[in-house]
């Protein structure tokens, strides 16, 4: 479980095809002062498993399914991502509770500035759009945001100075892909009222990079 407040911007060092996923070394500086293999990491808002430390940096691998449901298929030699540390009980809970078990992707329609922040408008389907409600929870790439607007398949995002400075989303252009993890009560009130509706299930893949096998 994460907030997703950024911790830090990290750096692919390296990118590994491993059978059908892929393995990446990250370099890092902050969040290194107390991870271990077996940790959680959040990348891009994507939860992975530490599985080896290395020189300013740490290794983790992606399965298939989440190259092909996130970005990270798609990142090469010094992209930059956002890092975050799971969350300790005894956190401040800032942001809102993240998991780290991204639902999809969007697609960046604009980011201009608007006094004194920016702001964002990201176009997702049909299937993301149905969980976004004005005033609540979103997280792009890792970070946690607040829903400012809601319009069918678009949503939009005010963007304070500080998210823009810390996080990645300063890097973004028109066209580019991103992260979505849809708000976790948003989902379980939508499955109480549409019952029957088929959700995606979980798989041996899911089960094993989360650690359970």
């Amino acid at each position: 479980m994460f907030t997703g407040l950024v911790e830090e911007v990290g750096s692919i060092e390296s990118v590994e095809k491993r059978g059908d996923g892929a393995r990446f070394q990250i370099h890092a500086k902050l969040i290194l002062n107390d991870i271990k293999i077996g940790d959680s990491i959040a990348v891009n808002g994507v939860c992975l498993t530490v599985v080896e430390q290395v020189s300013q940096g740490f290794t983790v691998d992606a399965v298939e399914e989440t190259l092909d449901r996130s970005t990270l298929g798609r990142l090469k030699f010094h992209s930059r991502v956002n890092l975050e540390r799971a969350l300790q009980a005894e956190s401040r809970m800032g942001g809102h509770f993240v998991q780290g078990h991204v639902d999809g992707m969007g697609d960046v329609i604009s980011i201009e500035p608007k006094k004194p922040g920016y702001w964002l408008k990201i176009r997702v389907d049909d299937e993301l759009a149905k969980y976004f409600v004005e005033k609540g929870s979103i997280a792009i790439d890792g970070v946690s945001l607040t829903i400012a607007r809601a319009e069918g398949q678009d949503v939009s995002i005010a963007l304070i100075p500080h998210t823009w400075e810390v996080t990645t989303i300063r890097e973004l252009e028109k066209g580019d892909r991103v992260n979505i993890e849809v708000d976790i009560l948003g989902k379980y009130v939508y499955k109480y009222l549409h019952p029957d509706e088929k959700q995606g299930g979980v798989t041996l893949e899911k089960l094993s990079e989360y650690g359970f096998i």
